[in-house]
């Protein structure tokens, strides 16, 4: 029997953690690629978690005939649904993101997500009365094995060779078996109408847990959830929105409970708050140096330690107070997991609305350092001092993180799409005024606003940069028509000469009163402008051809990237709307991902010519290091003098397929290093 149970645990909580990257990953296309996709799905995730507990909470509690007849209906319409439900299409929804992603989970996979999260506890409780024991903890050790091998596979090889249609149908199947396993349980439940006077007698020796128990039992888990999610924000925002930087953070939380709950005797106290202090110290120093970059390895490795030592500490002292009965044990489960749904939705909902700048990471460590000292209180005067001075002073770090915010910041908003602000200086002394448009630490456009520059496009669309060959050299002296994917301060608009036509996609709504009231590019350019709101490729799918003579694809937020842009299929959607003779001009400044050879793959699919331009810094003018791929059949442009000069042949030799909507993987173009790190 335990067997059996053991591997009905297993299973559901490997198909529990498959699916969560699949099914956000399937949503990336629709709604904008953003970083943001993956944490409101790790909202949604933990409330169906919490939901899936409550679940196994009631139903434990009635080990009944109809109890028993009542789960295996359920069962037998979780499977029925996911054979005849299909992905809904999201391309023409017109509400909030939040709204779209949870109306389309829940349609999709909601009911068997609850099944899966209602396993473990559920059938634990059924297995300790099958057997007159306590309730089995080491199951719920098993059940996070089993999600943490799914994280483990997932982006390392079950993402790069299976695509996303193969992979539904396989977990179909797989659930499908599942069930038939769970009905198999429940039909050999021993039924007990009348078991409440054996349950009584059992727990009668233990006593009951303390009310400071049982809201330890949310605190805790609310306080490791604060920090995955702030710190799988964090990753994903500034590297890429991928499901590799979603499961890394999740299977070191994972971890954390298995090692909790499996093998407690390796949690030693003394040492690992003494190691979290360390870190959150380190970290708390990181996050005010804004300016500095490190290799991805030291990045991720320094916040997935202190992830993995705060959440072992919230976790393992969870399981210090656990309950002594049975009675408690769904109750026990059901407020971890309330805790930890409250904490996803205070950093991926609650954030967004209260702050006007990103303090989520800040925040965790706050919550992580005041958790510790509740914990702790009982331990002495030395504990005590530690943890206060620590709470207090990663209070100070936010407080500071506000005022430096706030100094020189013109305008500060947050939304589902990250956290803007616009920083004003007179730091060059040439330049007079500069103003700069951020994307949480990373600049979208930058103006001087000194009469000789004031014209003049900076950062990373200077006129030797690949948008500037492009735009120079691609129609002569006739008008162009333009289009731009990504707005940022609408730095491009400064190309334009009367005659043009310029049209600029973008999908942050906050951006665009920005770039016209605080940037003077759009309002001063010789172009007729013109905007189209929402997602891109969306908004291009929808529209008539639009004779493009260059398209610009621009629509990174800091150093992450939105692959739907990078697809086959979004190509096609741009060669519909390319003139005859096109350019096709991809901004790939990264400083993680080897960008050019994907994009080279896509241009060789099409058919098309791949030159790579880059261009060093320079300081004096504003304009900052930068790499184009430039995509077209245009001869003519190509053999330009000062295109041949600065633009360079990417030359294929093998490597991964070019990406599709049902295939990427960004794992392969990974780059360990940063220039100049040896």
């Amino acid at each position: 029997m335990r067997i059996l149970y053991g591997s009905a645990i297993f299973l559901g909580a490997f198909l529990l953690f498959a699916v969560e990257p699949m099914a956000a990953k399937q949503l990336l296309p629709a709604l904008g690629g953003s970083s943001a996709v993956w944490i409101t799905c790790l909202v949604f995730f933990q409330i169906a978690l919490l939901l899936g507990y409550l679940y196994a909470h009631w139903l434990g509690r009635r080990t009944t005939r109809a109890g028993v007849v009542l789960y295996i209906a359920v069962l037998v319409v979780a499977v029925a649904a996911l054979a005849f439900v299909t992905q809904p299409d999201l391309t023409s929804v017109a509400d909030h993101p939040l709204t779209a992603i949870f109306r389309a989970l829940t349609l999709t996979i909601g009911l068997p997500f609850l099944l899966l999260a209602s396993t473990s506890p559920l059938l634990q409780v059924w297995l300790a009365r099958q057997e007159h024991r306590g309730v089995p903890w080491r199951l719920f050790a098993l059940s996070n094995a089993g999600s943490l091998l799914a994280l483990v596979l997932y982006p390392t090889a079950i993402e790069p060779h299976l695509s996303l249609v193969v992979q539904r149908k396989a977990w179909i199947w797989a659930f499908a078996a599942y069930a038939a396993l769970c009905a198999t349980i429940a039909s050999l439940v021993r039924i007990n109408d009348s078991g409440r006077g054996q349950k009584a007698s059992t727990d009668a020796y233990h006593p009951r847990s303390s009310f400071r128990d049982k809201l330890l039992w949310f605190l805790l888990p609310a306080g490791a959830a604060m920090q995955l999610c702030a710190v799988t924000s964090h990753l994903s925002q500034n590297v890429a929105a991928i499901p590799l930087l979603w499961v890394l953070p999740l299977g070191v939380y994972l971890l954390t409970f298995i090692v909790a709950f499996e093998t407690p005797g390796l949690y030693w106290r003394w040492l690992v708050v003494r190691l979290l202090v360390v870190l959150l110290a380190a970290l708390a120093w990181m996050l005010s140096k804004t300016d500095v970059s490190v290799p991805i390895q030291i990045s991720i490795g320094f916040f997935l330690a202190e992830l993995f030592f705060a959440c072992l500490f919230c976790h393992a002292e969870t399981f210090a107070l656990r309950p002594r009965n049975h009675s408690e044990a769904t109750l026990f489960y059901l407020l971890i997991a309330a805790g930890g749904a409250a904490g996803t939705i205070f950093i991926g909902i609650l954030c967004p609305l209260l702050f006007d700048a990103n303090y989520d990471v800040a925040l965790a460590f706050l919550a992580t350092a005041a958790l510790a000292l509740i914990v702790t209180w009982q331990n002495g005067w030395g504990q005590r001092l530690l943890w206060s001075v620590g709470t207090a002073l990663l209070l100070a770090l936010v407080i500071m993180l506000h005022i430096v915010y706030a100094r020189s910041t013109l305008v500060e908003e947050r939304n589902f799409y990250g956290s803007l602000r616009v920083r004003e200086s007179h730091v060059p002394p040439q330049a007079e005024t500069v103003r700069t448009l951020l994307h949480g630490t990373i600049e979208h456009g930058t103006q001087w606003f000194a009469p000789q520059f004031r014209h003049n496009p900076t950062t990373y669309y200077a006129t030797d940069s690949g948008v500037g060959l492009a735009l120079g050299y691609c129609c002569d002296d006739r008008p162009r028509n333009i289009g731009v994917i990504g707005l940022g301060a609408g730095t491009l608009a400064a190309y334009g000469r009367p005659g043009d036509r310029m049209r600029f996609y973008e999908i942050n709504p906050a951006i665009r009163p920005i770039a016209e009231h605080l940037f003077t590019y759009l309002r001063e350019s010789g172009a007729q402008i013109s905007f189209a709101d929402g997602d891109a490729r969306i908004s291009l799918t929808h529209e008539a051809p639009q004779n493009f003579d260059v398209l610009v694809v621009d629509a990174f937020s800091g150093d992450a990237i939105p692959i739907h842009l990078l697809t086959t299929q979004a190509m096609a959607v741009y060669r519909r709307h390319m003139a005859p003779g096109g350019i096709l001009a991809f901004h790939v400044s990264n400083q993680y991902l080897d960008l050019p050879p994907e994009i080279a793959q896509l241009a060789a699919a099409s058919g098309l010519e791949v030159r790579v331009v880059d261009t060093p810094a320079q300081e004096a003018r504003g304009e900052y290091r930068a790499t184009w791929v430039l995509v077209t059949d245009n001869t003519a442009f190509l053999a330009q003098p000062r295109v041949v000069t600065f633009a360079r042949r990417i030359y294929l030799r093998g490597g991964p397929p070019a990406w599709t909507d049902d295939y990427s993987s960004l794992l392969p173009i990974l780059q360990w290093r940063l220039p100049g790190w040896n």
